[in-house]
C-alpha cells in the first residue's frame, strides 16, 4: 500500500512538471548547485551571525560547527534520496508530502516558510549594516534614520539608560515625525529586496550567473582573510579553549545552524537542474563540505586575533580587522561582505517561490502560485509574493527576532525529511542515481554510549549537569527507544543518525525559540484547515 502511494504521488509530480505553463528551465548543473550551496552557507553566517557564536562558545564554537555540518551531512544524505526519487521542486515540502501525507506537508512547507522568506529578512538588514558602513568609508553619510529598523530604535528608546550615541537612539531622535510618529525605516534593506525580487523573477539563468559571480569574489576575500589574520593570531586568546564550557558552546546553536541552512536551498532547484539525480546530491555534499571547513578555519582566527566576548557584533570580520589596524582589508571585506550578502539574498529568493508553487500544484495554495512565466519560465506569482513577504517585515521587526525564529524551523524541517527516508520502500539500484548506502542499526546504540563516554571526558561538568535538565533527559529517552526501534525494524544507521544530531541540535533552542515557533505552527494550521483541506488534491479525490 505504502508503495502504490509512493509510485502514486511521483507520477502526480511528474504529470503537474510537465503541464504547459508549468515547465521550468533546466539550466543547473553540479557546478552551479554548488556555488548556489556555498553562495546561501557563508554568505550570512561568516560575514554576520559567526561573531555572535563565537562571543557565545569562544574558540570551542568549532566543535558545534563541526556537529551542525554532521547534522547537515546526514541530512544531506537523505535529501539526496529523496531527490533521486522525485526530481521536482519543492525540497523538504516534497519529500514530506510523499511520505507523510498532505497535513505533514503542509506543516514542513509552513515552517520554511521561516527559512527562506523570513531568514532572509535577517540577511537583508545585514546587508544594510554593511552597505550603510561602506558607504561611510567612502563619505557618503546616510542619516541614521533611514539605516535602521524601527522596533530596535523603540525598544532603545523605553530602556531606563538608553545610549544616546548608540545607533539606535540616534536615529530615534532624528527622525522626522509624521501624524506624531517618527519615521524610522530600514531604506537599504528595502532595497535591495526590491532589487533581487526583480533579479529572480526575470529568470534563472540570469540570477545564476550574477551568484556565481558574486561567490567567487566573497570565496577570494575570505580565503584572504584567512591567510592574512593566520599572522595576526595570538595563541592567547585561544586559551582556554572553551572558557564557558560545552553548554557555552550550545548557546551558539541558532547562530551557527542559521549558518548551514542554505543547503537546503540546493535541493529546491530541482526542476531547473541537469540530471537531478546526480547532480543534487553532489551540489548539496561539496558546499557543504567546502563551507564547513571554512567556517571551522574563520572561527579559529576569529577568535585568535580578538578576545572571544568582543565578537558579539552584526559584523565581525570588519571589526577584528579595524581592531588590528589592517585598513585595507578592513575596506575589501566590506565591500565584499555587501556582494556576499546579496548573494544569500538571491539564493532564498530563488528557494521560496519554489516551495510555494509546489504546493500549489497539490492544491493546498491556489493555482496563481504554480503559473510560470511565458517569457522567464519562473514561477513568477510566487516570486512576488515572496518579496512582499520580505519587504513588509523589514519595516516593523529587529533581525535578533528573526535570527532566533529562523534556525528552529528548518531544524523541526530536517528531523522530518530523516525520518521520512525510514518510511521509504525500498528500490532498485540506478546507473548514474544516487542510492543511499545501508548501513546496519546495530552500530546506533554503541555510538550512544561512546558520545556519553566524550563527554564525560571532555566536559565532566556538561555531562553532569544535563541529567538535571529535563529537555536533555527527554531527548535521550527518546534515544533510547529509537535505538530499540532501529534495532527492531532493521532502519538504515544514516537517518537514525540524522534524527538524533538534528533532535539535539533542538535541544539547544532556548523557551523563546520554542515559544515563536508554536505561535507560527497555530498559524499555519489555521491557514491549512480554511483552505488547503478543502481545496487539496486529496480533497478533490
Amino acid at each position: 500500500m505504502l508503495q502504490q502511494f509512493w509510485q502514486n504521488i511521483r507520477r502526480t509530480k511528474r504529470d503537474f512538471s510537465q503541464e504547459e505553463g508549468h515547465v521550468l528551465h533546466r539550466v543547473l548543473g553540479a557546478r552551479d548547485l554548488t556555488l548556489l550551496g556555498i553562495a546561501a552557507i557563508i554568505g550570512g553566517g561568516i560575514f554576520s551571525s559567526v561573531g555572535k557564536a563565537c562571543a557565545a562558545g569562544g574558540p570551542g564554537v568549532i566543535f558545534l560547527f563541526i556537529l551542525c555540518a554532521i547534522a547537515c551531512g546526514f541530512a544531506a544524505l537523505c535529501y539526496a534520496e529523496f531527490s533521486s526519487r522525485i526530481p521536482v521542486a519543492g525540497s523538504a515540502y516534497t519529500y514530506a508530502y510523499a511520505s507523510f501525507g498532505e497535513l505533514f506537508a503542509w506543516i514542513i512547507g509552513w515552517a520554511l516558510l521561516m527559512e527562506y522568506s523570513i531568514g532572509n529578512i535577517y540577511v537583508a538588514f545585514s546587508w544594510s549594516g554593511y552597505f550603510s558602513h561602506l558607504m561611510e568609508n567612502l563619505g557618503f553619510h546616510m542619516p541614521a534614520w533611514i539605516t535602521t529598523d524601527y522596533a530596535s530604535c523603540s525598544a532603545a528608546a523605553k530602556l531606563k539608560t538608553p545610549d544616546l550615541q548608540s545607533h539606535e537612539m540616534l536615529a530615534w531622535n532624528s527622525a522626522p515625525v509624521f501624524m506624531g510618529l517618527r519615521i524610522i525605516l530600514d531604506l537599504p534593506a528595502l532595497l535591495i529586496n526590491f532589487l533581487i525580487t526583480w533579479l529572480v523573477y526575470t529568470g534563472v539563468k540570469e540570477s545564476r550567473n550574477a551568484s556565481n559571480i558574486m561567490v567567487a569574489i566573497k570565496l577570494i576575500v575570505i580565503v584572504l582573510v584567512i591567510g592574512v589574520g593566520f599572522f595576526y593570531v595570538d595563541t592567547a586568546n585561544l586559551k582556554p579553549f572553551m572558557p564557558e564550557g560545552f553548554g557555552g558552546v550550545m548557546l551558539g546553536v541558532s547562530a551557527v545552524f542559521f549558518t548551514f541552512i542554505g543547503f537546503d536551498a540546493v535541493s529546491t532547484m530541482a526542476e531547473e537542474t541537469k540530471d537531478p539525480q546526480r547532480n543534487l546530491p553532489r551540489g548539496m555534499f561539496y558546499s557543504l563540505l567546502i563551507c564547513t571547513v571554512l567556517y571551522v578555519l574563520i572561527s579559529l582566527v576569529l577568535t585568535g586575533m580578538m578576545p572571544y566576548e568582543k565578537l558579539g557584533v552584526d559584523d565581525p570580520l570588519a571589526t577584528v580587522l579595524q581592531y588590528k589596524g589592517i585598513v585595507w582589508l578592513e575596506y575589501l571585506v566590506s565591500i565584499s561582505a555587501v556582494v556576499a550578502m546579496a548573494s544569500v539574498l538571491l539564493v532564498f529568493q530563488m528557494g521560496q517561490p519554489r516551495i510555494w508553487m509546489s504546493m500549489s500544484r497539490d492544491g493546498l495554495l491556489p493555482k496563481k502560485f504554480s503559473e510560470v512565466h511565458p517569457t522567464y519560465k519562473t514561477p513568477a506569482f510566487s516570486t512576488i509574493v515572496t518579496g512582499l513577504v520580505v519587504g513588509i517585515p523589514i519595516l516593523f521587526t529587529d533581525e535578533n527576532f528573526v535570527l532566533d525564529f529562523t534556525s528552529i524551523g528548518t531544524l523541526f524541517a530536517f528531523v522530518l525529511v530523516c525520518g521520512g527516508v525510514l518510511l521509504l520502500p525500498t528500490k532498485e539500484k540506478q546507473k548514474g542515481a544516487f542510492h543511499l548506502p545501508f548501513i546496519k542499526p546495530v552500530y546506533f546504540p554503541i555510538i550512544l554510549v561512546a558520545v556519553q563516554l566524550l563527554i564525560y571526558i571532555f566536559s565532566p561538568e556538561f555531562f553532569v549537569n544535563q541529567f538535571n535538565d529535563p529537555i536533555i533527559i527527554t531527548y535521550w529517552a527518546l534515544m533510547v527507544s529509537l535505538a530499540s526501534l532501529s534495532l527492531i525494524k532493521n532502519w538504515n544507521l544514516i537517518p537514525v543518525l540524522g534524527l538524533a544530531t538534528c533532535g539535539y541540535l533542538l535541544t539547544g533552542m532556548t523557551p523563546n525559540n520554542w515559544f515563536w515557533f508554536f505561535i507560527w505552527f497555530g498559524i499555519g494550521l489555521m491557514v491549512y484547515f480554511a483552505y488547503g483541506y478543502k481545496k487539496s488534491k486529496l480533497a478533490r479525490g
